[in-house]
């Protein structure tokens, strides 16, 4: 007879194939963020695909077809964001002597609050100019191995998304087949529910990240702004990392408006304007466009955030939250693992004993 293995043993091995994991993900970043964000475009660009091949279109060049059309819509964002970029290069000296005026103003009060003089101030900024030197070769060969890393998962996204969408049904039926033939039902729900929140939370970010961009728009447009459809685009852009990137948004925003117009006040007001914009999505956006699928509470949605971003980067960030949901529908549809889905859930309900839920059973 088989003896269960203690709470330790079992401990130290969740602990080992979690260490495991990590360290695979962050030795193959390369290769897994660019399958990751192939599968997601796969999942959102399915219906369309659907579409055209219920207008009798052959296979292959409705994939085709699909693509192109994401990649037109694409290449029309990229446009649309190219243009105001372009109009705000040539306010940059406007920019730089507000900037500078920011910068004095500054260290006028940290000479008035903490008693540091102007050449005391200098003194600390050459000395940490001259650390910080040191590693700026590294630094700009890590950030040149950074860039063509990024575009080489850009070209690579549009190539694997192709065979995710043409290779569909080998990979669903390999998926069940891996399985034993008693757990095929099971397998079978698992990876329509997979789907179905995939696509969920895909259209569901597409659809949020476009109202906050429309509202931060507007908002910044009445506040007359300049550049205001670019930084309400920026801010909505990084509103997708959890947490991290509306704080990120809202700060990189009202630094661009007060170096365009000079005043502490537009500052100010941009600021109050996306807190508005943040109320309104983690409040209505969020839980009807996201949250009736991906139910992840906020301590794991913050965690895993964190961890992927030290594992993969900035990508790692945008696609930690579909991965740990993936993992929570296939936790909940699992007896053993249904505990770990509880733990990533947001059911703060009541915890009862397993006596007592029997009992009243």
């Amino acid at each position: 007879m088989n003896q269960p293995l203690p709470f330790y043993a079992k401990t130290a091995l969740i602990l080992l194939m979690l260490w495991l994991l990590l360290y695979g993900v962050y030795v193959g970043h390369a290769i897994l963020l660019p399958l990751g964000f192939s599968f997601l475009v796969a999942v959102l660009l399915r219906p369309v695909e659907k579409k055209l091949l219920q207008l009798k279109i052959p296979r292959i060049p409705a994939i085709l077809i699909t693509l192109l059309l994401a990649l037109l819509s694409l290449a029309g964002l990229l446009m649309l964001i190219s243009t105001q970029v372009s109009s705000l290069v040539k306010d940059l000296p406007t920019m730089e002597k507000n900037l500078l005026g920011l910068w004095h103003n500054a260290q006028d009060f940290v000479q008035r609050s903490f008693h540091v003089d102007l050449q005391q101030q200098q003194q600390m900024l050459q000395k940490a100019k001259e650390n910080s030197m040191e590693g700026m070769g590294n630094t700009v060969t890590h950030l040149l191995g950074t860039l063509s890393a990024s575009l080489a998962t850009v070209g690579l996204v549009p190539i694997y998304a192709f065979f995710f969408l043409y290779y569909r049904d080998l990979l669903i039926r390999f998926i069940t087949y891996a399985f034993e033939q008693k757990h095929a039902q099971k397998v079978s729900e698992i990876v329509g529910e997979v789907r179905s929140v995939i696509q969920h939370y895909v259209t569901g970010v597409m659809t949020e990240t476009a109202c906050v961009a429309v509202l931060n728009t507007l908002g910044l447009l009445i506040l007359g702004v300049p550049y205001a459809i670019l930084l309400g685009l920026i801010a909505a852009i990084l509103n997708i990392i959890p947490w991290i990137g509306g704080i990120i948004g809202a700060i990189l925003t009202a630094l661009i408006a007060y170096t365009n117009t000079g005043k502490v006040s537009t500052l100010v007001w941009v600021l109050i304007v996306h807190a508005a914009v943040q109320f309104i999505d983690n409040h209505f956006f969020v839980p009807y466009l996201i949250g009736s699928k991906v139910k992840l509470n906020a301590l794991v949605t913050l965690v895993i955030v964190f961890v992927g971003g030290a594992l993969c980067g900035i990508g790692g960030m945008f696609l930690s939250i579909p991965a740990i949901a993936i993992c929570k529908v296939i936790f909940d549809r699992v007896d053993e693992l249904r505990p770990w889905g509880m733990l990533l859930g947001d059911d703060t309900v009541k915890w009862i004993p397993r006596k007592t839920r029997r009992k009243s059973s």
